[in-house]
C-alpha cells in the first residue's frame, strides 16, 4: 500500500493529462464525423502561390514525436515546466475545439491528384485519408510546435543545450512549414496560432500565470545568459 501511495504522489500530476486527452480526441473525432460538408471556407491569396511539397510529410509526422517527447520528458523531470507546457498547450486546443465547434471551417487547398508518384505522396495520400480538409482553424500543428519549443528552451535541464535548442528550432519551423506545403492548412490557421501561442506565451511564462494562481514567487528565467 505505500508502494502504491508513494506512486501515486509520484506521478499523480499526470492525471489531467490523461483526462485531458480523452476529453480533447473524443471532441475531436466528433468534430471530424460531423463537420463534413457545411463549413466556412478559409483562404487566403498567399494560398495559392505556397506549391505542394510532398518531402515536408517527414517533419509533419515528427510533429507527434516532438510534442511528446517534450511533455513527457519534463512529466519526469520538471514537474512545474510540465505544469506550463500543459496549461499552454491545452488551452489552446481547447479554443480550437470551441472555435471548431461554433465555426465549422475547412479549406479547398488540396489537389485533386498528386503531382508525382513516390513514397512521400503516398504517405499523404495516406494521411488525407484519414484527416479531412475541415477543423483547421487555429492550426494546432502550428500552436503545439511552437509550445513545445518554448517549453525546452525554457526547461532548466534542456534550455542549457544549444545544440538542442537549435535542433529544436529547426524542426519546429519545419512542422510549420509543412503545413502549408502539404496544403494542410491556410496561411490564416498558421498566423492565428503564432498569434494565439504569443498571448499564451505572455501569459504562462512571462506573466508565470501558474505562480499567480497559486500565490508562489515566479519563476526566473533559467535561458542561459551566454551562448558557448
Amino acid at each position: 500500500m505505500r508502494k502504491l501511495r508513494n506512486f501515486y504522489e509520484s506521478y499523480k500530476h499526470g492525471i489531467p493529462l490523461i483526462i485531458y486527452g480523452i476529453i480533447y480526441m473524443t471532441w475531436f473525432c466528433y468534430l471530424e464525423k460531423t463537420v463534413t460538408r457545411h463549413y466556412h471556407v478559409i483562404h487566403m491569396a498567399i494560398d495559392d502561390r505556397i506549391p505542394f511539397c510532398e518531402i515536408f510529410i517527414i517533419p509533419y509526422f515528427l510533429w507527434f514525436v516532438y510534442v511528446s517527447a517534450v511533455v513527457v520528458y519534463l512529466f519526469f523531470r520538471n514537474k512545474a515546466d510540465y505544469r506550463r507546457a500543459c496549461i499552454f498547450l491545452f488551452t489552446g486546443m481547447t479554443v480550437f475545439l470551441i472555435v471548431s465547434t461554433l465555426w465549422p471551417n475547412g479549406h479547398h487547398l488540396r489537389p485533386y491528384t498528386m503531382p508525382r508518384d513516390n513514397v512521400f505522396t503516398k504517405m499523404v495520400a495516406y494521411l488525407w485519408r484519414t484527416d479531412t480538409p475541415t477543423n483547421l482553424w487555429p492550426s494546432i500543428h502550428v500552436y503545439n510546435s511552437i509550445g513545445a519549443h518554448v517549453a525546452l528552451c525554457r526547461c532548466s535541464q534542456l534550455g542549457q543545450k544549444k545544440w538542442l535548442r537549435t535542433s529544436s528550432l529547426v524542426l519546429c519551423v519545419s512542422i510549420i512549414l509543412s503545413t502549408m506545403f502539404l496544403k494542410q492548412h491556410s496561411m490564416f490557421d498558421v498566423l492565428t496560432a503564432f498569434g494565439m501561442a504569443a498571448v499564451m506565451y505572455v501569459l504562462v511564462y512571462r506573466r508565470d500565470l501558474i505562480a499567480n494562481l497559486k500565490g508562489m514567487p515566479r519563476k526566473r528565467d533559467s535561458r542561459p545568459q551566454t551562448q558557448n
